[in-house]
Parts: structure tokens; C-alpha cells; sequence
């Protein structure tokens, strides 16, 4: 059970116990917002796309209200964004769609945080399954999501330039 497994790995940091297992669906960004009752922009996603090689696979975490930005994901990663498909994604994780997080995953996935998820103080990834989150500071996320570095591949958010 993918939650098990997060729980697992977060006990490495003594933060399993942290998790927040709702008894409401968490499965998207505005469900979990209603669920945790905060606005959805705090919502850290984890969207799962193609690297450059077809094997390749990376993911990319951001704010529940940034879109992803083609020219500069392009630009970033020299490749056009594709996202897996579920099943993909769930080959890739370990975890469902609904439930993916960059913890505790089946495959060494390089992992970038998007700096639209600096704006605020604490954000709330999922925790592999689709009634399930975690309170962390972009620090703490980071670190426990085990980023490969912050990127600015998004677009559409409150911060934005554009």
C-alpha cells in the first residue's frame, strides 16, 4: 500500500506521524483544499512527465494553482512537456494518480520544486494515497522529496511575472 510506504520513508525524518489521513477525498488539488481547509494554491502537486529519453521519467512539484509553462519546461529540460499516463505514473511511483508525491517512491526519480511553491510558509503534498497529505515547509519538502533543484517551469500563479 503506497501510504505504508510513505509513512516508512518519512520515518526517517520522524515525520511519519505528521501525516494527516482524511476522511475526505484528497484526489485533486481543489479536494484537498476543501479537505484541509486551505486555499489550493498550497497544495503541492506532483506531476510526473517524460525526461528526454523515453525511459526517462521526472517529476516536477508546484503550486496547486500553477500551470505548467511549455516554453519554459522546453527550455529547462530541451524536451517537450508530456505527462505520463496513469498507469505510467503509477509504474514510475509507485503511487496512484490522485496520490502522487515525490516520498517513498518504486523508482530513483530525479525530482524539481517549482518556485511557486516559495510563496508561502508550509504547503501540503499528498502522501500516496488520495485521502492523505502532509504540513511541510518548502525546506522540509525539499529536503524530504529529496529535490534535485528549484526550477521555474510554471506559469499562471499569483507570483507570476507574466
Amino acid at each position: 500500500m503506497s501510504i505504508e510506504t510513505v509513512k516508512n520513508y518519512l520515518a526517517n525524518y520522524n515525520r511519519s506521524s505528521d501525516i494527516i489521513e482524511l476522511d475526505l477525498s484528497s484526489a485533486t488539488v481543489e479536494l484537498a483544499a476543501t479537505a484541509l481547509g486551505v486555499e489550493p494554491a498550497r497544495i503541492a502537486k506532483t506531476l510526473a512527465f517524460r525526461g528526454k529519453e523515453e525511459a526517462e521519467s521526472v517529476l516536477i512539484v508546484a503550486a496547486g494553482d500553477a500551470k505548467i509553462d511549455n516554453k519554459k519546461f522546453k527550455q529547462f529540460f530541451g524536451v517537450k512537456a508530456r505527462m505520463l499516463s496513469a498507469d505510467e505514473t503509477l509504474e514510475q511511483t509507485g503511487h496512484a494518480v490522485g496520490g502522487v508525491c515525490p516520498f517513498g517512491l518504486k523508482n530513483d526519480l530525479p525530482i524539481y520544486m517549482d518556485v511557486s511553491l516559495k510563496r508561502f510558509a508550509t504547503v501540503f503534498p499528498a502522501c500516496g494515497s488520495s485521502n492523505s497529505a502532509i504540513e511541510l515547509t518548502c525546506e522540509e519538502l525539499f529536503e524530504y522529496g529529496k529535490g534535485k533543484e528549484w526550477v521555474d517551469v510554471c506559469k499562471s500563479w499569483t507570483g507570476d511575472t507574466e
